[in-house]
């Protein structure tokens, strides 16, 4: 696709998830009565990518009162399940759909969890400071930038806060995945990094994923780990996770996960 053929990515993604909502996508189910009865008694978890939990120690012992930023992180899922363990939450998403999700578990469960509107790369409707804690799974993927994104968030977290972060492995988007999901074979065929917007064709991403899908980047890790780095962050923590019968993952992690500070006190 040619530059000046570039759709908006920003409104393309939120109609994209809009619909995916709409249409029952497994990150877009609202979590349950009894799950949210579990993170109040003390038992929960959340996930920064697929099938495997955050370790509870990435998180302060005790959530009640920590404001927390739930990063792209809309769908009624991880914000309400935050909320119920204590702590205060804000979801802030692309999807007006996926916010809708967050909204109806606090109307239904009585919890207090706030929403806002927007472009992850520009979290400007938050003052410097404002939040202990940003959970953040995998959407930056969605993002034609990341750095940005992480720009924001150092500045957004108080001294000692800590951005949990999910994404996939950017290896993944090297291969012809027709090809490997058609015949199980790995060819790789895309330089990284890789976007949906200029290295396929749109009829191509189309027949690959629908015309509702998405667009993603892959990014790389200089960017991903690097740029948390260069913001001022330092990395904590780090862990990767695979996808449940996956073929790629058969091979390696299909996810990786950070924890990264804001220096200063606690």
């Amino acid at each position: 696709m040619d530059e000046q053929d570039r759709p908006d990515i920003l409104t393309h993604n939120r109609i994209a998830w809009d619909k995916w909502a709409q249409d029952g996508d497994r990150w877009t189910l609202p979590v349950s009565p009894a799950e949210i009865a579990a993170a109040r008694a003390g038992e929960w978890a959340v996930y920064l990518t697929e099938e495997k939990p955050v370790p509870r120690d990435w998180f302060p012992a005790d959530l009640r009162g920590v404001d927390v930023l739930c990063l792209a992180s809309g769908g009624g899922q991880q914000g309400p399940i935050l909320a119920a363990a204590g702590a205060n939450v804000t979801v802030f998403d692309n999807s007006p759909e996926q916010l809708s999700r967050d909204t109806l578990v606090a109307r239904r469960e009585g919890l207090d969890i706030r929403t806002v509107q927007g472009d992850m790369r520009d979290l400007s409707a938050f003052a410097d400071g404002s939040f202990d804690l940003i959970f953040h799974p995998v959407s930056n993927i969605f993002a034609p930038e990341v750095r940005p994104v992480w720009r924001e968030c150092y500045r957004v977290l108080r001294p000692g806060g800590a951005l949990l972060m999910g994404t996939v492995n950017p290896i993944e988007y090297a291969f012809d995945r027709a090809l490997a999901d058609a015949e199980g074979i790995f060819q790789l065929k895309y330089p990284l990094p890789y976007s949906d917007a200029t290295d396929i064709s749109e009829e191509e991403r189309v027949k690959l994923y629908g015309p509702h899908a998405p667009y993603e980047f892959s990014h790389t890790l200089e960017d991903q780990i690097g740029g948390q780095l260069d913001a001022g962050f330092l990395l904590t923590g780090f862990y990767e996770a695979r996808k449940e019968d996956d073929r790629l993952g058969r091979y390696f992690p299909n996810y990786i996960a950070t924890r990264a500070s804001k220096p200063g006190r606690v």
